[in-house]
């Protein structure tokens, strides 16, 4: 069994296409087919079902991949810990955010980590904060920055508070409520909502404020960014609750004060153990000692 043969696993189980895998590893498709077909016998199983419409792991390819997964993490931790042993950060680095973070200015910090660490991969991934701290429980991330009500917080990683915000409303530049300067959560439960999918962390703090004042109000439009929420409200399909910290980056919209309005915290989380030498050097330039218990 070769490490190339677990990256090959692990590819086309993420794209269910081995021409896509193929592509993804920089390699021609006859030669990653053989490969894993060369390990099915050694294995004694099929890991993939194959038809002409689409690729899928099998019971057994579905439990060998959690294992692939992990020998390819050690090995790429073996290398990323000889470097840092002779003082050169490697490997990669994998981050994850939500869509409106805003107490960290990520693109600064990334340029700082860039100018010392210019041999580290990075990747980043926006999701939703209660997705985001259960991969990096599962170590698929390693440093993630998330928003939550104030009433959570997160459970089974390391978490450091980086600011508390009020949600402020957004509408439209011709919105009745532009000219206002402040406005309640009863007049807002009049109006048509767009926001994030019900039971995320970025929904619960507003439906709990509007539950908390005996109120209901018409969510017409779920997104996932706040990009698009930002867009429909532009085009005066709805009204939306947003971070004050964050609203300054949006544009053709109006910020309105919301007097009674909910608060979310911001934590950036890392995992309690098996990081990599570039996740604890990040987590240095933010002033924060990865190995403490926070």
């Amino acid at each position: 069994m070769e490490l190339q043969q677990l990256r090959y696993v692990v590819a086309v189980a993420e794209t269910n296409n081995f021409t896509r895998a193929a592509e993804r590893c920089h390699v021609v498709q006859s030669a990653l087919s053989h490969q894993i077909a060369r390990l099915e016998r050694e294995l004694g199983v099929r890991l993939f079902e194959r038809t002409s419409r689409r690729v899928r792991l099998t019971p057994a390819g579905a439990a060998f991949l959690p294992a692939a997964r992990q020998c390819l993490d050690a090995a790429e931790r073996a290398v990323a810990e000889v470097a840092a042993a002779v003082g050169e950060l490697r490997g990669r680095l994998a981050i994850g955010l939500i869509p409106t973070v805003a107490a960290v200015d990520l693109p600064g910090i990334l340029r700082d980590f860039r100018r010392r660490h210019p041999s580290v991969r990075i990747s980043l991934r926006v999701g939703a904060s209660e997705e985001l701290v259960e991969q990096v429980k599962q170590g698929a991330i390693e440093v993630a920055f998330l928003g939550l009500p104030t009433t959570a917080r997160p459970e089974g990683v390391n978490a450091r508070e980086l600011a508390r915000d009020r949600l402020v409303a957004v509408v439209a530049p011709e919105h009745p409520l532009a000219a206002e300067s402040a406005v309640s959560l009863r007049r807002l439960s009049a109006e048509v909502f767009v926001d994030l999918p019900a039971r995320t962390a970025g929904r619960i703090q507003s439906d709990q404020a509007f539950e908390a004042a005996g109120l209901v109000r018409d969510v017409a439009f779920e997104v996932t960014t706040a990009y698009l929420m930002s867009r429909l409200v532009e085009e005066g399909l709805a009204v939306a609750m947003l971070p004050s910290a964050y609203v300054p980056q949006l544009t053709g919209v109006t910020t309105i004060q919301v007097m009674d309005a909910p608060a979310r915290v911001e934590y950036v989380i890392w995992s309690r153990s098996d990081r990599m030498p570039a996740a604890d050097a990040f987590l240095a330039l933010l002033g924060i000692d990865a190995g403490s218990q926070e």
